[in-house]
């Protein structure tokens, strides 16, 4: 049973993995074309794949918690918080040229900001991903302290 939970545990966590990064896609190529998004990964990939992968590995957490603990409340707040930090930074690399599509709804200012902070942002989103990692590994390892005892 415990490798079973740990199997579906990492195969939940590629999947959000690869979810997460298909999000970042989707939305620069719906914003400025397929051409800027693969530039901005390239330019930026170290970010982006860090923080696709630090949600992974919360949602691996996160499941494998949850088989451990059916009966129990799980921090699925941290999960939400960190999982939107995380897409929110990876976007926000390319968020200023929601100015080419949006001019009248008044964003601008708030694009430009976002454009302006880009690195720290995606600083931010690592921030709360490891976070969230410790956060979810350290209920693991307490979980499983209380199996032993």
């Amino acid at each position: 049973m415990k490798k079973d939970a740990i199997i579906k545990a990492i195969i939940k966590g590629l999947i959000a993995t690869i979810s997460l990064l298909l999000v970042y896609f989707i939305i620069l190529t719906l914003i400025s074309g397929w051409g800027f998004a693969k530039v901005q990964f390239f330019d930026f990939w170290y970010f982006v794949i860090s923080l696709a992968v630090g949600f992974g590995i919360q949602i691996g957490l996160y499941v494998y918690l949850k088989n451990m603990i059916r009966s129990r409340d799980l921090p699925r707040g941290m999960l939400v918080t960190t999982g939107s930090t995380s897409t929110l930074s990876m976007v926000s690399c390319c968020a200023h040229y929601l100015v080419n599509i949006l001019p009248l709804i008044g964003v601008t200012g708030f694009i430009t900001v976002v454009a302006q902070y880009q690195i720290e942002l995606f600083w931010v989103g690592i921030g709360f991903n490891l976070f969230g990692i410790i956060f979810i590994a350290n209920k693991v390892y307490k979980f499983s302290k209380q199996i032993k005892s």
